[in-house]
């Protein structure tokens, strides 16, 4: 299988999910040294890739991982591509799909293209050109956010400047630490969505506390008494599941 990389370049914005993670990428197919080669390079651009050798696995790993687009080999030996993207799209996902394959004949693209996937690269293939279509396809199936879009979070009168790391509220700059400015940035990334213990810790401190999870509480409380004293309160907590930040009703 020869594989064109001469064209590989980095000079576009980068694309990350709208909470500012990486984007999510499964490739599918039988041949290792294939998805090797695209796994690497899709790991250049910054983004996380899951492997999958079968249609049987790639629809696991689509549960498992929830991607935010998938390379999908047409000819599998256990479930072909178009198989593989029947089952995705009855189970409800939409998930973008670039299919992959040999085939060059204009009525395999038709088909393809027909049974719901976004785009078509034939064999042999250039990395770039993959690259480029999946940049396409999820740009067009939602949300995404890139390193040329001003890196500002707005919750109501707050607002977060990832890269000055300036955070003002009603005019007022607040000074953070940087775990504050951490937590705070996770959970207004998260607006209106009640985020766990858990997930905090995992996220902000990236360790297990092992039922230290009352830093969390600390840290909550550290950011009330900045942000929310003698002000409408916009850090939350429900009880029993976790805290959140919202705008008043």
């Amino acid at each position: 299988m020869r594989i064109d990389n001469r064209d590989m370049s980095h000079d576009h914005p980068d694309l990350r999910r709208p909470d500012g993670t990486p984007l999510r990428i499964v490739v599918v197919d039988d041949e290792p040294m294939l998805t090797d080669l695209l796994a690497m390079a899709l790991r250049m651009e910054g983004w996380e890739v899951r492997t999958a050798a079968s249609g049987l696995e790639a629809l696991q790993v689509a549960r498992d991982f929830e991607p935010d687009a998938m390379v999908l080999d047409v000819m599998m030996p256990d479930l072909d591509g178009m198989s593989v993207l029947r089952r995705l799209r009855e189970a409800g996902n939409l998930v973008p799909v670039v299919f992959l394959t040999a085939k060059d004949a204009v009525a395999d693209r038709i088909a393809g293209l027909t049974a719901g996937g976004d785009d078509y690269v034939t064999k042999p293939f250039s990395l770039e050109e993959v690259i480029a279509r999946l940049r396409a396809v999820i740009r067009r199936s939602g949300p995404v956010r890139t390193d040329d879009e001003q890196a500002i979070l707005r919750v109501a009168d707050l607002s977060l400047n990832e890269d000055s790391h300036e955070v003002i509220r009603d005019g007022e700059e607040i000074e953070l630490t940087a775990t504050e400015f951490e937590l705070l940035r996770f959970l207004m990334r998260n607006d209106r969505r009640v985020l766990s213990k858990a997930q905090i810790l995992d996220r902000v401190w990236s360790y297990d506390f092992g039922g230290k999870s009352s830093v969390v509480e600390l840290y909550i409380s550290y950011l009330r008494k900045k942000i929310d004293v003698g002000r409408t309160p916009l850090l939350h907590t429900v009880r029993g599941v976790g805290y959140m930040i919202k705008s008043p009703q």
